[in-house]
Order: C-alpha cells, then sequence, then structure tokens
C-alpha cells in the first residue's frame, strides 16, 4: 500500500494506492489519521481510486478510520471506490455506514 496525502478546500485527502492487507503499513495509515485529528482537520477524504485489491483486513483499517474520526467529531467520506471495493462494502453492509461518491470533488461537496 502507498499513502499520500494532499490538501483541498479544508479538507484533507488520504490517497491509498495499491494493495490494502494491513500489516506494517497499517502504522503509517493511522498515523495519517492521527495527524488529521491533531491539525484540526474535521473534513477527510479517503481517495480509492488506486487501490487494486483489499482483503478484510483492509476493511477494518478504513473502519477504524471512520470510528477514530468520529469519536474526534470529525467526517470521513470514501471517493472513487472501484467495483471490486464497493463490492465488499456492499457484503459487508458497510455501504450504509460509509458515504462513498464517485470522485474526490464530489465527496468534497458533499460535506457542504
Amino acid at each position: 500500500m502507498k499513502l499520500k496525502t494532499r490538501e483541498q478546500s479544508d479538507v484533507m485527502i488520504v490517497e491509498l494506492s495499491g494493495k490494502i492487507m494491513g500489516g506494517p503499513e497499517s502504522v503509517q495509515f493511522h498515523d495519517t489519521i492521527k495527524q488529521a485529528i491533531g491539525a484540526n482537520r474535521k473534513r477527510v477524504v479517503i481517495d480509492l481510486g488506486e487501490v487494486e485489491w483489499m482483503n478484510s483486513s483492509g476493511i477494518g483499517l478504513l473502519v477504524s478510520a471512520y470510528t477514530t474520526l468520529k469519536n474526534a467529531g470529525c467526517d470521513l467520506k470514501l471517493a472513487r471506490t472501484t467495483d471490486k471495493i464497493q463490492s465488499l462494502l456492499v457484503i459487508t453492509k458497510l455501504n450504509s455506514v460509509f458515504d462513498s461518491h464517485s470522485s474526490v470533488d464530489g465527496a468534497i461537496q458533499s460535506f457542504n
């Protein structure tokens, strides 16, 4: 898994790519979420458009980020969920938890 962050319209965007399977990379992801809270970023978008594959640990990372951000009074949106990831969200019924959008801009606009 590769991770990059950027800011757009006072929203932290976390761009994930590659395979999301938990493991050592999950520490970097959790640290990024904690940094968003520490920097008082109330709105976070996770861009999944370049994710090739995700297992149950990857789903766990998303759930953990959602819970951590919600508990800190922040909001999380998913952007560019691939068909594979969307089907995982449907199977696990997490599609009713996560607010998913077809584009990063759409996710950002949905905060308003």
